[in-house]
């Protein structure tokens, strides 16, 4: 008790992070250049969800500017021309508006199911890391469950259950993603829980939410945020997987995935000619590719810069 109590007096040392604040922050993020390339990346795909009604300008009459204009039902592409920069689909889907606009679509799938995952994991593992015993056991055993199915084949079968829409994607992608979440930070919050800044706070009577929310989950949530920015681009790749079979956005909607899927006829071009319709899946894919790329370059560099085990390595 009186060790507890002595820890308490002694000013405790902050998170490296907030003691050193933005700058030393973005320093160490100037230092690799992959992580510059990475946020570079980011920030162009911010800015072309941002301007998008600048980028492509959504037709005077239409009601939701995340449907795709197209003209007529031909059931061959086009190629790229001035009317139409990326070419279109079957049925005159204009890839690049599809394309521009879907770049609002991936954020709004990544960031809601992103932030929604890491909200239930921090609030399920809080409570069973910092408690234990039977609390601990039975969330754990849940976690379990969910954990024995692989992922996608789970998010199929919850969408086939709730129906088609992104909405339902969104709900699917939620569910088979906050155990992991839990789990780790289960296993952070069991080793900050045993420190003896936390035992003070007992020792003087601390209630538990406030130990929770200002000591243990401060020094436990950074490996957290390095595997949320890592599924910032899993997420949208599985979201784009389930539009391409058929689960996610409506025909038209405003997706990479959705791009794809109606383009899944013209992969093999024709006869003799291959790549004739290459447009219908390069463009599509290159901005897939560009977009999981940086969010990917993000996560290590948040992982070289928040794990002490590889700050000296930064």
């Amino acid at each position: 008790m009186a060790n507890a109590v002595g820890a308490l007096r002694r000013p405790a040392s902050p998170p490296t992070v907030t003691t050193t604040g933005l700058g030393w922050f973005v320093r160490r993020l100037r230092r690799n250049p992959l992580s510059l390339l990475g946020a570079g990346i980011i920030l162009f795909f911010v800015a072309v969800a941002i301007f998008a009604p600048v980028i492509a300008r959504p037709p005077e009459n239409a009601r939701n500017p995340y449907f795709i204009p197209h003209e007529g039902y031909s059931p061959d592409p086009q190629p790229p021309s001035p009317g139409h920069l990326f070419g279109t689909t079957e049925q005159q889907f204009d890839i690049f508006y599809g394309l521009v606009w879907g770049t609002r679509t991936a954020f709004r799938v990544g960031l809601t199911v992103v932030a929604s995952t890491v909200l239930i994991g921090i609030v399920l593992g809080g409570i069973s890391g910092y408690y234990g015993g039977a609390v601990d056991e039975a969330l754990m055993r849940v976690v379990d469950i969910f954990l024995a199915f692989p992922g996608l084949v789970l998010a199929v079968v919850i969408v086939a259950i709730l129906g088609q829409g992104l909405e339902k994607v969104m709900i699917a992608l939620v569910l088979v993603s906050w155990p992991g979440y839990s789990r780790l930070l289960r296993g952070e919050v069991l080793s900050v829980r045993e420190r003896q800044f936390v035992e003070a706070a007992r020792a003087m009577g601390v209630r538990d939410v406030k130990i929770i929310a200002r000591h243990v989950l401060p020094n436990s949530i950074y490996p957290v945020l390095v595997v949320a920015s890592f599924d910032m681009a899993l997420v949208v790749i599985t979201a784009a997987a389930l539009s391409f079979l058929g689960l996610g956005a409506p025909v038209g909607y405003a997706d990479w995935g959705q791009l794809i899927s109606l383009s899944r006829n013209w992969i093999i071009g024709t006869v003799g000619a291959p790549f004739k319709f290459w447009y219908t899946i390069v463009f599509p894919s290159a901005a897939i590719f560009l977009y999981v790329l940086g969010w990917n370059l993000l996560g290590d560099a948040f992982r070289d810069i928040l794990d002490p085990r590889l700050r000296g390595a930064v």
